[in-house]
């Protein structure tokens, strides 16, 4: 930018000059976005659910409540298009970020042409702040050596607080602030989603402490309600009994409330429960318990996630003074999940182990699910509850994947004669940038910080939020996730679902070529839930809905087609190379799982190099993966040299020695040695004189956990991956570093051993 001022030899020949700050239009409103984790349509209070969410029902009443908004099916495609505008295939995110592959559509990074909304927003005079999931970037970037182009940021929010990643444990979650990773407050009552409406609290008042003129962006993205379903206790006992009645009944409850109060379309029917959910009756009755005690969790985490909405609504409304003035946009990132699988699921990294717990399980374990050791996530029954009155769910792209809330609030400046009211309108979640840009009154710029901007993929329905009988903003939009097709054009779909192994007993098979895959064709405009396949009757219509689709997917990087889910994890993109010597440091920070040592598979050798001081009992953690959900611990208790390891929750072993080590300097070895059979022998070593040794009967084959865990040195994440210790069990000697020595040589040829695992899903 050229000086507008006077340079003379001196200042008094002299004139300053500063170039002006942006600044936005005159009454811009704030921004408020929340989103919502795995919340399917039907699980509101204000689109047909019993759950209490009085809240978000609020917002409802006071705003304009969407009835055919879509998003993408998956959280990490959902939330790109939510902050750019574009199509997550245009964004780089076929998939979740974790599941890149080399090709643009599914880079898994968002490039610097798709500018983000705080981009637009911080550029126009706003603060930006964000505060919950970000999901944007790579698994292999969230680490402190990596680069932080992908994180909040750098993409244009001024100041971020939460996690990455899909999930977090609820109590004892993996937090970064900013550029860097922070362990959490350390309380016996603490919550994620209580922390997190405290920090856009406190981002809020801070800002508004300085500059209490300036216009904000808030995004609050909490964890709820994904897996796992945790919530406090005395939440979860607000609903004992609640869901007793099971799916069946519960479903048809909440079709006719959302046909009762005018959500849907008069005379839409309710989808028929399709074959592989078991009718409740047909339940035992320990497992309807079983069942309905995993639905009091999700319920629980859902209504506890609402009152802290609640709470940050209520401080811009009482403290600020200024919920008149702002937009409050609410979403729901895909449909319900069914990860927890037919019968539910006490730790979601089972099911990738190829080890699901069986029904004799879940009812010896009743009382786990929702605590902190459980990685709990509801039945497929419940699944498809909560996404009344729609077919399948998250990552299809039937309705049920692609069909969520929102809701948009602006007291100030959307009619009150409006407030209240439903909008039938078909809506992507593309749309949502353009519209808030429309409504602020900023045009899109051409240029972000030097670079130039693709165009818009999105279109406002600004007009549709004032006025019912609005004309159509949106003709066409297509739908694809691994593999599963959809296209929408002028009030038809066209959609098909491809297996990704036969998980639902339908015989289809996923390595059929997809020219053999059958579609489906619905007039949507009159059969909002997908009833009534009229593909044979209109077989012209459905031709060319086809076409369009192959049209779009040309015109937005969706091509090649991949339905594998585990291409990403056989040819991984990031640049860890793995080796047969690694070193490790006390107190640095998690280290994924997935961009450091595997121990899993192959013989290794743990050296940690301690000093101890005379009189003093070593206690605390040398080395650690993994937290109480899976994963393995080398530690000292009571001055004892000890090993847990944790099968992602199902079985821990503890091999521990007698003899209390010494003063003075010492190495301190573990020795796994893993066979074929996925079993593995222990040696425990002080110097060179062996302590003890044991077995573990069955080993981890594939991840320890997938719950934002990792590696760490000196301590644990917790909760702790073995008993008789709580975590972080600092190491409170010295603790030079610890040393992991691998043959390299994989007792089993994983890849393949998981790819089988998968398959018998």
């Amino acid at each position: 930018m050229k000086f507008g001022g006077v340079i003379g030899d001196t200042w008094r020949e002299s004139t300053p000059w500063w170039p002006a700050d942006a600044t936005p239009p005159q009454g811009a409103p704030n921004v408020l976005v929340i989103v919502l984790d795995d919340v399917g349509y039907g699980q509101l209070g204000c689109y047909g659910s019993d759950i209490r969410t009085p809240n978000i029902d609020r917002l409802a009443a006071s705003g304009v409540r969407l009835s055919n908004f879509h998003t993408t099916a998956l959280c990490s495609p959902t939330r790109s298009c939510l902050l750019t505008g574009r199509n997550h295939h245009s964004n780089g995110m076929g998939r979740v970020a974790d599941l890149a592959l080399g090709y643009p559509g599914y880079s898994g990074r968002i490039p610097q042409r798709n500018g983000m909304l705080a981009e637009i927003l911080g550029n126009a005079g706003y603060a930006t702040f964000a505060v919950g999931k970000w999901h944007l970037t790579p698994d292999d970037e969230t680490h402190m050596a990596a680069s932080r182009r992908s994180w909040p940021t750098q993409r244009g929010f001024e100041r971020w607080y939460g996690f990455h990643g899909g999930e977090a444990h609820q109590f004892v979650p993996a937090l970064f602030q900013d550029n860097h990773a922070i362990t959490p407050p350390d309380r016996g009552d603490y919550h994620l989603s209580e922390d997190l409406a405290d920090r856009m609290i406190r981002y809020l008042g801070e800002q508004r402490s300085v500059s209490p003129e300036q216009p904000f962006f808030a995004y609050f993205a909490t964890g709820a309600c994904h897996s796992p379903h945790h919530a406090p206790p005395e939440w979860i006992d607000s609903y004992s009994g609640h869901f007793d009645q099971g799916w069946d009944a519960w479903r048809d409850a909440t079709h006719a409330r959302q046909l009762g109060s005018g959500l849907l379309p008069g005379g839409t029917e309710l989808s028929p429960r399709p074959h592989w959910v078991p009718a409740w009756d047909s339940l035992k009755e320990v497992d309807q318990r079983v069942g309905a005690r995993f639905m009091e969790c999700f319920a629980a985490f859902l209504s506890h996630a609402d009152a802290q909405i609640g709470r940050v609504l209520d401080f811009i409304e009482n403290e600020l003074h200024d919920l008149d003035n702002t937009i409050v946009v609410l979403i729901s990132d895909n449909g319900a999940s069914s990860e927890g699988g037919p019968k539910g699921s006490i730790n979601d990294a089972r099911i990738w182990n190829g080890d699901p717990a069986g029904r004799r399980e879940l009812r010896a374990r009743i009382d786990e699910i929702g605590t902190e050791s459980a990685h709990n996530n509801y039945p497929w029954g419940w699944t498809m509850a909560g996404n009344t009155p729609f077919k399948r769910w998250k990552r299809e792209v039937h309705e049920g994947g692609v069909a969520d809330p929102c809701i948009v609030s602006w007291l100030a400046g959307i009619d009150a004669t409006h407030n209240g009211s439903i909008r039938r309108h078909f809506t992507h979640v593309i749309d949502i940038l353009p519209t808030l840009l429309d409504l602020i009154g900023i045009k899109h710029p051409e240029q972000i910080n030097d670079v130039v901007q693709a165009p818009i993929e999105g279109a406002s329905f600004a007009e549709a939020l004032r006025s019912a009988d609005a004309p159509p903003h949106r003709v066409t939009q297509y739908f694809e996730m691994l593999g599963s097709r959809g296209i929408y054009h002028d009030g038809y779909k066209a959609v098909t679902f491809k297996s990704l192994g036969d998980m639902y007993g339908d015989g289809l098979d996923p390595d059929a070529p997809f020219d053999q895959d059958v579609w489906e064709l619905y007039h949507v405009a009159e059969d909002f839930s997908e009833c009534h396949d009229l593909s044979s009757e209109q077989p012209e219509k459905l031709a060319e809905l086809v076409e369009i689709w192959w049209q779009q997917a040309r015109a937005f990087q969706v091509l090649p087609l991949d339905n594998r889910p585990l291409a990403a994890l056989e040819a991984p993109r990031h640049a860890f190379v793995e080796r047969d010597h690694y070193e490790f440091w006390p107190d640095s920070s998690i280290v994924a799982e997935n961009v450091t040592v595997n121990t899993r598979t192959c013989f290794h050798r743990i050296t940690a190099h301690v000093e101890i001081a005379h009189g003093e009992v070593a206690n605390g953690v040398l080395i650690a993966i993994g937290t109480v959900l899976g994963g393995w611990s080398f530690h000292v208790l009571d001055g004892k040299l000890r090993y847990a390891y944790n099968r992602y929750g199902a079985e821990t072993t503890v091999i521990d020695s007698n003899a209390e080590i010494t003063a003075g300097q010492h190495r301190l070895v573990c020795e796994f040695r893993t066979s074929p059979s996925f079993s593995g022998e222990v040696r425990l070593f002080v110097d060179d004189v062996e302590v003890a040794s044991g077995s573990i009967d069955r080993t981890t084959p594939a991840r320890h956990s997938i719950i934002g865990s990792g590696l760490t040195c000196g301590w644990e994440q917790g909760p702790a991956i073995g008993p008789g210790y709580k975590a972080p069990f600092r190491f409170n000697s010295r603790l030079r570093k610890v040393e992991i020595a691998v043959d390299g040589r994989s007792a089993l040829d994983a890849p393949l051993e998981f790819e089988r695992i998968m398959s018998e899903q």
